[in-house]
């Protein structure tokens, strides 16, 4: 878009990068709204939006493509403690319409690793109320997670990719239950400890009440958003500073907090192992930055697995149908064209209210150099004489005007940049305008493309 800036999408997300990269790159709701405010001071971005999830960590930003990509990675690598280049081969950078696929398929549910599970959607929406609240969005990206968020109500109305609700804590309790079956055929004899109380943990418990279990211990900072899921799913509340007690009663560990530290350390593991005398210990980390250290699965009787083990899972017991998927891939696509046609207007209208500028100016002119010639005309015919006057313009006009906004997008820079020297405008007007339509147009489709960027269509 020239003149106004582009659509960029940097992300990473568990189809590029393992936990272990992810977690570095992790941001909370206040760390996404500073990230975002230092991005729109730059002189390279104007519009700035962050989403994070255990899956994913994706900024949307408006501004000069080249400097505004080199700016955030910037930023991200000296967030993740490492050089930019360690971290090109794990991101992605689709732009304008391809952007907005990217954001359009996440927030559908068919870039998630548990295809159509709802929490993205309203992940997506805090993410964009979070910027709102920041004052970091725009024209741009107001109309892009307006049309995401809608796209996504389509997706799950109009298909049944979400069918079954399906989702990382459903996955994560029947592994639980494949894992502890051959000693416990049901796992409502075992103790099940929750560490976090957020809406994975929520929707855990749900998952352990469905399968009948009754004892959960719920471990949270937050006692009363503990207690509301305790009471719920028959459960009891236990403090962080009681955890190494619960751990060695428990036969279960499901922990998904948004700690930016591990709350479970191999030396303190270790001592429960010990008083725990050779009882096995199944841990599931569904958190990232991960809430327990990777190093726990060395020791004896303890079995961990964290968000990204989850993967052979699902890809194993895959149950989404390839029509379901395919239904709403269309829906995505019917909705990028709207977004594209939209898109097309921002190049479009400037140019074609300067030609209807221009087009007044003239008729001022004429109207004004010949304004001796017509004193013992009244007041009415002067009125008529102008109207006809315009008329003329405005018919004149007609045809370009509806050419230009038929334009292909591929085929509009060259072809506005004619019309300018045709009708003598000012080269310096913006290609970029906040109040554009929907009438037709495409937008260009031009991603700087690596891995994960998806391809185009």
């Amino acid at each position: 878009m020239s003149g106004g800036g582009e659509l960029l999408c940097l992300g990473i997300s568990h189809k590029t990068a393992p936990v272990a990269v992810r977690e570095r790159l992790a941001l909370t709701t206040k760390e996404a709204q500073s990230l975002c405010r230092e991005l729109v001071d730059t002189d390279a971005i104007r519009e700035a939006v962050a989403i994070s999830t255990c899956n994913r960590t994706e900024i949307y930003l408006v501004g000069d493509p080249v400097h505004a990509e080199t700016e955030l990675l910037s930023r991200l690598a000296a967030r993740a403690d490492t050089r930019p280049t360690e971290l090109t081969d794990a991101m992605y950078a689709p732009r304008n319409c391809d952007a907005a696929r990217q954001l359009y398929r996440v927030v559908s549910g068919l870039e998630s690793m548990i295809v159509g599970e709802a929490e993205i959607q309203g992940q997506a929406k805090r993410a964009y109320e979070a910027a709102l609240e920041a004052q970091t969005t725009g024209p741009l990206t107001n109309r892009l997670f307006t049309a995401a968020l809608q796209t996504g109500k389509r997706v799950r109305s109009e298909t049944a990719l979400g069918e079954g609700r399906a989702s990382v804590s459903s996955v994560a309790v029947g592994l639980a239950r494949e894992i502890a079956s051959p000693a416990h055929p049901e796992l409502t004899t075992l103790n099940v400890v929750l560490i976090g109380a957020g809406e994975t943990s929520e929707l855990t418990a749900q998952a352990l009440a469905a399968q009948g279990v009754r004892t959960i211990f719920v471990a949270n900072r937050h006692a009363d958003r503990a207690r509301s899921i305790a009471d719920r799913f028959g459960g009891t509340v236990s403090s962080l500073h009681d955890l190494p007690d619960r751990l060695t009663e428990a036969d279960i560990v499901v922990s998904s907090t948004s700690s930016p530290h591990p709350l479970i350390g191999v030396d303190e593991l270790a001592l429960v192992m010990r008083d725990r005398q050779g009882a096995p210990l199944l841990l599931i980390d569904l958190a990232v930055p991960r809430d327990i250290d990777p190093q726990c699965a060395e020791l004896d009787g303890v079995t961990l697995y964290d968000i990204d083990d989850l993967q052979s899972v699902v890809a194993r017991n895959r149950s989404v149908r390839e029509a379901e998927r395919v239904q709403a891939e269309e829906v995505v696509e019917d909705e990028i064209q709207r977004f594209a046609r939209w898109m097309g207007q921002l190049d479009v209208m400037p140019t074609i209210s300067a030609l209807r500028e221009h087009g007044d100016a003239i008729v001022e002119q004429v109207l004004a150099e010949n304004a001796g010639r017509w004193e013992s005309a009244s007041a009415r015919d002067r009125a008529r004489i102008e109207a006809l006057a315009k008329s003329v313009m405005q018919r004149l006009l007609h045809e370009p005007t509806i050419r230009l906004k038929s334009v292909d997008r591929d085929a509009s820079h060259g072809r506005l940049q004619i019309a300018r020297e045709l009708f003598g405008l000012s080269d310096g007007v913006s290609e970029t305008s906040s109040d554009a339509g929907d009438e037709a147009g495409e937008a260009e489709v031009r991603p700087l493309r690596r891995r994960g960027a998806g391809p185009a269509r």
